[in-house]
């Protein structure tokens, strides 16, 4: 994106985002903050030390969002304005000169910070931000440049029931009176204004330390003391993999992990402090299904991808993510093994032909989708990497994180650096990789389609002929991809598991045994039975959670093959097979019902929430147990859980059509979340529900239960 700067006679003129870096250098933000979470305020006492680079006569600071605002402090004469979203000092500012100023600011941010359940009874009472794509200068005046960095500095006054966290390392507290604490930050480094982070909630902590000395700080609520080793696992082994297999030691003074409840996407990478949505809270069970490992990995890259080294503009953004995914996906093939490293780069292969065949997309393209970021980008380094060989390409990663430390980059930076390395010229594979939207010939050439990578013979072993097909199917455009396996190349793939020195299966057998099972065409039920009972005794769980999802029906047949799926340790293949058992048999209802009832399962309440359901509806099951079901069920939707528990109540709700008026309260409430995907969730069954006329006296109802600003916005939206 470029960044258009215009200086006017008496105030700036801005549009976009102004290369003011070309004219000062703001070097520390020493930040004093207070807040008041009830009233989602907060005042901020920020001072700036900045240094003139060129002459100019007005200097400025981001505020995206504002109350009041004072300049209490400053080493020059001049005045000030607000305007256009920006605090302006004007002043008649000459090169070489050194300068501090204070402002005193006060607002009610409306993104960017977010203030957790502390209008609710109960709940769990949080703070945090969320910088990237939502602007830190909602609350704090900074720089929406992503080119400029500064130090910053936080000390953070809060209730001292509640653990505070920011960038940095804690050097102290202060207790003003019995129920503050005076939280101090120190950081040594610069970083952009995107990447400041604050957490604020009722915390543990454990500490580990890196090989290399690095503190790393996990956090977890009290409460889920068990759910910290799988939600954890492998985080030391990662952090190490990765500072070695980088080659530039960690940039900063320690490394903090926060999970938050409805955060906006999995993970945020704020400088050493990653931000995490706390679904990825998760006991044993839940890891095969859902785990935080790959999540992990790919923030903790980015400390040095995008934090250490930050891409100048959203062209070169792929510099940040693609790197992000590729290191992330190296350190899971060191826990993993390689066969798991395969497998994902073909997943990944699969996706980037579907978009290939919509046209794909330039990776230097700044509005791409983060398919391209992503994945493309890590199949870009994949092939760099494999073009120029891994001791080159480490080399040259090292010079370019070294070069432009606590910088910013574009992508011609890193390849000339390549190039320097491997002495080879880079504009075809620059054209071919990077400015192409579509991906080259050969990457479809089920023969070279790992880039060189040479396949592993167990691929072979395991997969016997099958690895023809599964590999030849990418080199077909995904229109004409009609994969069928007929009985004989079913019963020969699975026979390989009969193999006793085979312990477990592989990532890339399991990958294909899946791919078998969704796509087998065999002439009678005898034959898929007889296939689908050789794929249960793998006791592979993802390939027995395939078969629970393949049977809509269960035949009686195979009922007690079926019913086994219910023992296994995933919540997900435990929920589909409760679902198609008693859909499928109504004789035994009660017996599944009575086996699964205490079964918790993963956050989303997800099987609790089936199970509910399917308790009332069960005819002569739940009894004089029925109201506390049902209102169990309907709390899930308050605003109190999680946002992916409460969009399962509101479905298995709308299913029931049994909405109470606080349901209904509860979903105006979701219509107006600031997670953007709940929200439209909310918002279109809300819109559904408006249109039914047997709702119409219930919504009348539910006015009575909304605040002002929810009232305003359903009757807006009954007017539509």
């Amino acid at each position: 994106m470029k960044y258009i700067f215009f200086l006017l006679t008496c105030f700036i003129a801005v549009t976009g985002f102004s290369q003011q870096t070309e004219f000062v250098d703001f070097t520390k933000a020493t930040v004093d903050i207070v807040l008041r979470p009830e009233l989602k305020e907060i005042g901020v006492d920020v001072q700036y030390e900045f240094e003139i680079l060129n002459d100019t006569d007005s200097i400025y600071f981001d505020l995206q969002s504002l109350d009041t605002y004072k300049v209490y402090q400053q080493s020059f004469e001049g005045n000030n304005l607000y305007r256009d979203k920006k605090i302006i000092l004007k002043s008649n500012f000459k090169k070489g000169e050194k300068h501090t100023v204070g402002l005193a600011t006060f607002t009610h941010p409306k993104k960017a910070m977010y203030f957790i359940d502390w209008n609710e009874i109960g709940g769990r009472k949080q703070v945090w931000t969320q910088g990237q794509g939502k602007y830190t200068s909602s609350w704090l005046p900074s720089f929406d440049d992503v080119n400029e960095k500064v130090e910053f500095d936080f000390s953070i006054t809060f209730d001292n029931r509640y653990e505070v966290i920011a960038n940095g390392k804690l050097l102290k507290k202060e207790s003003p009176n019995d129920s503050l604490t005076k939280w101090y930050f120190d950081m040594k480094k610069p970083m952009s204004s995107y990447l400041a982070a604050i957490a604020i909630g009722k915390y543990k902590k454990k500490t580990i330390t890196s090989k290399s000395g690095v503190p790393i700080e996990l956090y977890y609520y009290p409460e889920d003391e068990l759910k910290f080793e799988p939600t954890y696992r492998y985080t030391k082994r990662i952090f190490d993999f990765l500072e070695e297999e980088i080659g530039v030691a960690y940039p900063w003074q320690n490394y903090k992990q926060v999970p938050v409840k409805d955060f906006l996407y999995a993970g945020m990478e704020n400088t050493g402090t990653t931000i995490f949505s706390d679904s990825f809270l998760i006991d044993s069970t839940s890891f095969v299904d859902k785990n935080y490992v790959n999540v992990n990995a790919h923030e903790l890259a980015h400390q040095w991808f995008g934090d250490l080294v930050t891409a100048k503009s959203g062209k070169h953004h792929w510099l940040q993510e693609g790197f992000a995914t590729y290191y992330a996906l190296l350190a899971e093939k060191e826990i993993f093994g390689d066969d798991y490293f395969y497998w994902k780069l073909y997943e990944s292969a699969l996706q980037l032909q579907a978009l290939n065949d919509g046209k794909g997309e330039s990776l230097l393209n700044p509005k791409a989708s983060s398919l391209t970021f992503y994945q493309k980008g890590a199949w870009t380094l994949h092939a760099l990497r494999t073009n120029v060989g891994d001791e080159v390409f480490k080399k040259a990663v090292q010079r370019y994180l070294t070069m432009y430390k606590f910088k910013s980059a574009e992508t011609n930076d890193f390849i000339k650096i390549v190039e320097e390395e491997s002495g080879k010229n880079l504009d075809k594979f620059v054209k071919t990789w990077l400015e192409n939207p579509q991906l080259p010939n050969e990457f479809f050439d089920p023969t070279t389609m790992l880039i060189g990578t040479e396949i592993p013979e167990n691929m072979f072993y395991y997969l016997g002929g099958g690895i023809g097909e599964i590999f030849l199917a990418a080199s077909m455009k995904s229109s004409e991809i009609k994969k069928t396996y007929d009985f004989s190349t079913a019963t020969l793939a699975l026979n390989l598991f009969s193999d006793k020195t085979l312990k477990e299966v592989d990532p890339i057998s399991e990958g294909y045994i899946i791919d078998l099972l969704k796509n087998l065409k065999v002439n009678t039920l005898e034959e898929r039975l007889k296939i689908y009972r050789e794929a249960l005794k793998t006791n592979n769980i993802k390939i027995r959670q395939t078969i629970a999802k393949a049977a809509r029906q269960v035949p009686e047949v195979f009922k007690t093959d079926y019913e086994s799926l219910l023992n296994d340790d995933s919540y997900i293949t435990k929920e589909i097979a409760l679902f198609t058992l008693w859909k499928s048999f109504p004789e035994s209802r009660k017996n599944y019902l009575d086996q699964t009832k205490f079964v918790k399962g993963a956050n989303d309440k997800s099987f609790r929430i089936l199970w509910l359901t399917l308790a009332i509806v069960t005819k002569d099951y739940s009894g004089h147990k029925t109201p506390y079901y049902y209102d169990e069920l309907v709390a899930y939707t308050d605003g109190r859980n999680h946002f992916e528990v409460r969009q399962n109540a509101f479905r298995f709700l709308n299913e029931l059509q049994s909405f109470k008026d606080k349901n209904l309260a509860d979903l105006v409430n979701g219509a107006m979340h600031h997670n953007w995907r709940f929200a439209k969730y909310c918002r279109d069954l809300l819109d559904s529900i408006i249109k039914n006329p047997a709702y119409a006296e219930n919504l009348t109802r539910t006015k009575a239960l909304l605040t002002q600003a929810e009232n305003a916005f359903l009757e807006k939206r009954m007017q539509q």
